[in-house]
């Protein structure tokens, strides 16, 4: 593992941990260290400081209950992701001539994938692509939309749906678009591979993003499915209680009970990836609500202990 594969790989992970992590945990997620112990200080060290130089928001706190004392790092979300800085056509140009440096399916991406409103077609780039990702005629309309503030309207699981685009995403290997769904009035995510058909977009400037979050915000894992949403609510004991509410977020919070504990609330369509997140914090939450998620959960556990 080179030195900018590592850095990559500490970033991911101190992003998506919901704990701080101590160095030594970080040596044995990561890999790519040196295995003596003084040398992997040392790199460690270097590798924060690179962090820090480039902006990435590289916390430390104390964790509490260990002995010896120990220092834990993580990156907080909400200071690492960025809110729609809203460019202008000069800047979009950049930004194009700097996505044209990413190849889809191999291509060259001449068919306005990357036109981001309007930009000027001359601005490309001849050299070799640094990345491959996989393309789909349904991205170039999208794009456009986001751009242009226009609602989309398109088929998806046999139900015609008309969504305000917000924000395309590349996660795990697949392509997806948040927005909100005029039919579902609320936001939701979609998978772009399961759009039936093509996408149809509507007049530019018919709507605007909204002022009180964050649109199209990273989703969770258990956001990204094509089940019809259901709301779980889910109760974390009072050791977990913190790491919780850093990792949803003060809004997810619906009760706070005398002994330190929470109960939390979350949109799921992926009932796998719910199960999962649930598992993290071991024996210290449980499934509240529905009744079908939660026997969902002991039927999984159980089978988990028989295999």
């Amino acid at each position: 593992m080179d030195k900018l594969e590592r850095l990559l790989t500490l970033t991911a992970t101190l992003l998506t941990t919901n704990r701080p992590l101590t160095a030594e945990e970080l040596r044995d997620r990561i890999g790519g260290y040196p295995d003596s112990r003084a040398s992997f200080r040392r790199a460690f060290e270097r590798d924060k400081d690179d962090l820090r130089e480039m902006g990435i928001p590289l916390e430390t706190e104390e964790i509490f209950g260990v002995d010896p004392p120990a220092v834990g790092y993580r990156i907080r979300r909400d200071e690492y992701y960025l809110r729609d800085p809203g460019f202008e056509p000069d800047e979009l140009t950049a930004l194009r001539l700097a996505a044209s440096l990413v190849r889809l399916d191999l291509s060259r991406g001449e068919e306005g994938l990357w036109k981001l409103g309007g930009v000027d077609d001359n601005t490309t780039h001849d050299g070799e692509a640094l990345a491959d990702l996989p393309s789909d005629p349904r991205l170039a309309p999208i794009f456009r939309a986001i751009a242009d503030r226009a609602p989309v309207t398109f088929s998806y699981g046999d139900v015609g749906r008309t969504v305000d685009p917000y924000r395309l995403e590349f996660q795990r290997g697949r392509w997806y678009l948040t927005g909100f769904d005029h039919g579902r009035d609320d936001e939701r995510n979609f998978r772009v591979d399961r759009i039936d058909g093509s996408v149809v977009v509507g007049s530019a400037g018919s709507f605007d993003l909204p002022r009180t979050n964050v649109a199209g915000s990273p989703a969770q894992p258990w956001q990204f499915g094509d089940g019809e949403p259901m709301t779980a609510t889910v109760f974390v004991d009072q050791q977990q209680a913190p790491w919780a509410i850093q990792h949803l977020g003060e809004s997810a919070v619906i009760e706070r009970r005398d002994d330190g504990g929470v109960v939390v609330r979350l949109e799921v369509t992926n009932v796998a990836a719910f199960r999962s997140f649930v598992l993290t914090f071991l024996d210290h939450a449980e499934v509240l609500d529905p009744p079908e998620l939660r026997a969902d959960m002991v039927r999984w556990l159980e089978a988990l202990c028989q295999s």
